[in-house]
């Protein structure tokens, strides 16, 4: 049986929220970071640039709020179905996202998932200082992440399935075999190989399915 993988993208894909939007919240900067996030979704500003001018926001809010949030995140229905089907299948699970590594790892542990990639929140005397910290986990950061992922396994990228739903999955979604947008931004949804719309990811098992 050929061996394969599946990565996905973390906030509003495999959970319904975008978590630095929960953080703003509690830093009273939400309006303005959904604002940015938006934009950077649609591809219209970098990344990068958007991560900076968010994270910016937060500087203040107590490290408590990591523990806050996963308790308030929710995951996408389907989701656990999804993964756990696919790991009954021999398959391998990967998160990569351009959230926070606080958060992701968490989830990935309640998934049984060992790989996944994320920005780090940086923290001094129990506060966000504003600023993250290691590599920043761009479009370009997210498809080297399945790159090296498919090395790691000894599995061929053409066997590898990317879902996301914003501008800065498409890099990781051109790498692998199946790129599947979910409930993705209009330029996501032209470039994706599949796109789904609907409310639940276990429909992405169909189109997996049906790309047998």
């Amino acid at each position: 049986m050929t061996r394969r993988l599946i990565v996905l993208d973390v906030d509003s894909t495999l959970i319904t929220s975008e978590v630095i939007e929960l953080i703003a919240a509690r830093a009273g900067t939400q309006v303005e970071v959904a604002r940015v996030t938006e934009a950077a979704m649609r591809g219209e500003i970098d990344f990068g640039e958007s991560l900076t001018q968010r994270v910016a926001t937060l500087a203040g809010v107590s490290d408590t709020v990591f523990n806050e949030v996963i308790e308030e995140v929710q995951f996408t229905p389907g989701a656990e179905y999804l993964i756990s089907t696919l790991q009954e299948r021999g398959w391998t699970a990967a998160l990569v996202s351009g959230g926070f590594h606080e958060i992701v790892g968490p989830l990935a542990r309640q998934l049984n998932i060992d790989l996944f990639r994320a920005n780090g929140l940086e923290v001094a005397d129990g506060r966000l200082t504003g600023r993250t910290y290691g590599p920043v986990i761009d479009r370009a950061a997210k498809a080297q992440a399945l790159r090296e992922y498919c090395s790691q396994l000894g599995i061929d990228t053409a066997d590898a399935v990317a879902v996301g739903d914003g501008a800065n999955d498409l890099d990781m979604m051109a790498v692998a075999g199946l790129g599947i947008a979910f409930n993705a931004k209009p330029v996501v949804q032209s470039h994706a190989d599949a796109a789904v719309n609907e409310p639940s990811l276990a429909a992405v098992l169909d189109v997996i399915d049906a790309r047998a």
